[in-house]
């Protein structure tokens, strides 16, 4: 039997708006219109905000520090908003640009329903996994070319129709379990995305690399995706940074600067990825006089490493 003594009771309090502003302004934070405050934090909501105060807030002190005004935080939020803009803009991209380059890759194997073939996958366990995953995001699909198969062609999907409505995870997936060789598709793929050596020598990642690209670039697609913060954010997600690009001294996490550097190596295309760092560098003028690039994990030479 299930009644109230057997629930648990949260020993925080609820707050109004008009109660939150009076914390905030009773913990040391300049607020100018109380009004205005009250009405943001009815729009955007307290608890999201609060994330952009973590670095102003002297936990000992139970206090904001000296000069933290409610204004900055609006617009660190905004600034928030609009890099994450950005950032899911050119993931699209990457997304997209990936998708063609699997298909193209499994292409090689002249076999339309090559997601029903074992052979082609490295790890068998992991490939009837992906496989039954792959097999519900046909069945949850109202896309028409879906429909049209079913109908058409006995319900058989090539594959050019699967890439399109699986997951971005399962993407991700499907390409860490390739077989790797010469004439595996998995060679053909990474011919894609090849980068310079520290010797100067033209190189295709492996496995392991090309995989930590998409699968870090696939957990910041869902944080944005979300509207979650990124600004001050470690981001538990280690892709294998090329050397030349590596911060010094190492840090002691990964976050966006790594990511994006990821997102350079899986770039669409050259001025596609010139374009995203034109309205990156533009954004952080914008808002230069409240963004702390190290909140980004930016090293103080990022723009050297974001060029191509």
């Amino acid at each position: 039997m299930v009644g109230s003594d057997f629930m648990y009771t949260y020993p925080k309090p609820v707050f109004n708006n008009d109660q939150l502003v009076a914390k905030l302004i009773s913990a040391g934070m300049i607020i100018s219109d109380v009004d205005d405050a009250k009405s943001i934090l009815h729009s955007i909501g307290y608890y999201r905000l609060k994330g952009y105060c973590f670095d102003k807030y002297d936990n000992h002190a139970k206090k904001f520090r000296s000069g933290t005004s409610f204004s900055d935080i609006v617009q660190l939020y905004s600034f928030d908003s609009e890099l994450s803009h950005i950032i899911f803009n050119f993931l699209s991209k990457i997304e997209v640009a990936l998708r063609a380059r699997v298909v193209e890759s499994l292409s090689i194997h002249n076999d339309a329903l090559v997601f029903n073939d074992p052979s082609v996958f490295d790890d068998k366990e992991l490939f009837w996994k992906n496989h039954s995953t792959i097999s519900s995001e046909i069945a949850r699909s109202n896309d028409v070319f879906i429909k049209h198969n079913f109908k058409k062609h006995d319900g058989a999907i090539p594959v050019w129709a699967a890439v399109e409505v699986m997951s971005f995870g399962t993407l991700s997936k499907v390409v860490k379990n390739l077989k790797t060789g010469t004439k595996s598709s998995y060679s053909v793929l990474a011919q894609n995305y090849k980068f310079l050596s520290a010797k100067g020598n033209s190189v295709a990642p492996s496995k392991d690399m090309l995989s930590s690209w998409i699968q870090s670039v696939s957990i910041l697609r869902n944080i944005c995706a979300h509207n979650s913060r990124i600004y001050n954010r470690t981001i538990n997600t280690t892709p294998q940074i090329l050397h030349a690009d590596t911060p010094a001294p190492k840090p002691s996490h990964n976050g966006l600067y790594q990511v994006l550097l990821a997102m350079k190596y899986l770039r669409s295309s050259d001025a596609d990825w010139n374009s995203f760092v034109h309205s990156l560098k533009k954004l952080i003028d914008d808002y230069s006089d409240i963004v702390d690039i190290s909140s980004l994990n930016f090293p103080s030479d990022w723009k050297y490493h974001f060029n191509i």
